[in-house]
């Protein structure tokens, strides 16, 4: 009979409380799925705001509706319509734009989810490559995406850095950045709970079986 060697022996996946056993789903706030059409059309309500010049609205309407629960090519279109609007706007109308969101109901999370498609955008302008797809939209129009460091994409990148720059150099940044603060410190305190029950479990039986 070999000899089991006790040191390779992965105690983590015994102990019912590891993080390792840990369902990391439940942390997660769950989320309502929602359809690839669904988020079409709110895409063709969006550009009819535009269209009239509201381009105020359109940005709140984007913001106030990120579809989480849609799959990849979903949060592609909404991704595509938030940056439509991004570059739609003048640079000297950020500011006062972002003043008037965030003194609205629910402006510091508009301006949070504002921050995510910020950087979403930057990474999908700075992915290598330099193809463009056409993504056929519900009112009709053809959304044409760049990719890489082409032309659109290096004009789509210049306006995300505006807009980046203006929400960072005012003090609306700083109540964004308290809601993911506070996101990472429950996270953080969940599993120190779960390795101090650990620890608590693992003293008792090694108590109980001197």
């Amino acid at each position: 009979m070999a000899t089991l060697n006790w040191r390779t022996i992965n105690i983590d996946a015994l102990d019912p409380d590891s993080p390792a056993n840990f369902d990391l789903t439940s942390l997660a706030p769950s989320v309502t799925p929602i359809a690839t059409a669904d988020v079409q059309a709110l895409a063709g309500q969006i550009r009819q705001l535009l269209r009239g010049g509201d381009n105020e609205g359109a940005l709140q309407g984007a913001l106030e509706n990120p579809p989480y629960g849609a799959d990849e090519k979903g949060k592609d279109i909404h991704l595509a319509t938030v940056i439509e609007i991004l570059q739609s706007i003048r640079q000297s109308d950020m500011s006062p734009l972002l003043g008037r969101i965030y003194s609205s109901p629910g402006g510091t999370e508009a301006l949070d989810v504002l921050m995510k498609y910020i950087y979403k955008g930057m990474a999908q302008s700075s992915a290598p490559g330099t193809t463009k797809s056409v993504t056929p939209q519900a009112t009709g129009f053809s959304q044409i995406h760049s990719r890489g460091g082409g032309e659109g994409g290096g004009q789509a990148m210049s306006v995300l850095l505006s807009w980046h720059e203006k929400v960072c150099s005012s003090s609306f940044l700083s109540c964004s950045l308290r809601h993911r603060l506070l996101a990472s410190w429950t996270w953080r305190r969940r599993l120190l709970e779960i390795t101090c029950v650990r620890h608590t479990r693992l003293t008792q039986n090694c108590s109980s079986s001197k």
